[in-house]
């Protein structure tokens, strides 16, 4: 999975076939493009990713599911630790560190979550990282197969793919590529139940998933207080903007 060639070759059809499109949001100006690898991702999903991600949830067993879940959020925890260190989050990180280190002995390589018992799992990529730094989220791109992204958080995902233990640690390109496989189908199939409930309620579903990811995106940015949102996209205004790491943190009242 070579997410560096996906990106710039996105950011090349972007920036050479799609620079005139005016669109109505403005965090969207490549819409008309990005609809097209939606509709593109949508039938692929219909046609493939779905019907294997039902069989696999007749198929296997709900705590077989829970175990490759377990799994996969333990390597992602890998992941996590690292950016919490990046963002000088030291507390959190020694915290999802101390879940790697339990989870991987006491819970059979991550098969088991012991650790959720008493170490809460957390939420942190590169993506997230970049943006704690000020750096600007960029324009919405829909990426082909993986889904929602933007500029910055397209190089947060090839960052947090070439570093994650699956890249590193597992040599057999097969090998990997089935883990890969295995983890896309199991998250799939997660998807499942909540798409029931999305399915004819959502008039547009292309917005609604553009909309849902921007804003949980900044959510988790600021670590779920977001500044006030500006409806004036003035530079100037945009510039202003604290970033979360020159934010203060917010004050919790006393309790007596």
């Amino acid at each position: 999975m070579n997410l560096i060639r996906i990106f710039f070759a996105i950011a090349t059809l972007v920036l050479t076939g799609c620079a005139s499109t005016h669109a109505n949001n403005p965090a969207d100006p490549f819409e008309s493009f990005n609809r097209g690898v939606y509709k593109f991702n949508d039938t692929l999903d219909r046609a493939i990713a779905k019907p294997v991600a039902k069989g696999y949830d007749k198929i296997v067993p709900d705590t077989a599911k829970m175990m490759v879940t377990n799994f996969f959020s333990n390597l992602n925890d890998v992941i996590v630790t690292v950016n919490d260190l990046l963002q000088l989050k030291l507390r959190q990180g020694f915290s999802d560190g101390m879940r790697v280190l339990v989870n991987s002995t006491l819970g059979i390589g991550g098969l088991v979550d012991v650790a959720s018992m008493q170490l809460p799992k957390h939420d942190e990529d590169f993506g997230q990282t970049l943006g704690y730094w000020g750096i600007h989220s960029g324009p919405y791109l829909m990426l082909p197969v993986l889904g929602p992204s933007s500029f910055r958080d397209g190089i947060g995902l090839y960052v947090d793919g070439i570093t994650s233990p699956l890249y590193r640690d597992v040599p057999k390109i097969r090998t990997r590529n089935q883990l890969y496989l295995t983890d896309m189908v199991n998250r799939r199939q997660q998807l499942l139940a909540d798409e029931q409930v999305m399915e004819g309620a959502i008039l547009d579903r292309y917005a609604f998933i553009r909309d849902a990811y921007l804003q949980r995106r900044r959510n988790l940015v600021y670590d779920g207080n977001p500044p006030r949102e500006s409806y004036d996209y003035d530079d100037s205004d945009s510039a202003a903007e604290p970033t979360p790491a020159e934010k203060p943190a917010p004050q919790t009242p006393n309790k007596e």
